[in-house]
């Protein structure tokens, strides 16, 4: 075990992998948003689509980090 990471749990194992997926989905979401606006004539409603569903993807990934980051309150 690496003695930089503190132990985590399985599921901790399991958010962080599935954070990981999310954040590429994410990033090849937007490579496609940005390749089809560079189109001549932009399919709008593709475009569209993928943007709803990269912010539902950006929801989830807020909400992972915070499972993993909880509030601290001081």
């Amino acid at each position: 075990m690496n003695d930089d990471e503190p132990f985590l749990s399985e599921e901790e194992l399991a958010l962080h992998a599935r954070l990981k997926e999310l954040q590429q989905e994410h990033a090849d979401l937007d490579a496609s948003i940005e390749a089809l606006g560079l189109m001549p004539i932009p399919d709008q409603l593709m475009i569209a689509r993928l943007k709803k569903k990269k912010l539902t993807l950006r929801d989830e990934i807020v909400k992972i980090e915070a499972r993993i980051l909880p509030d601290i309150i001081a």
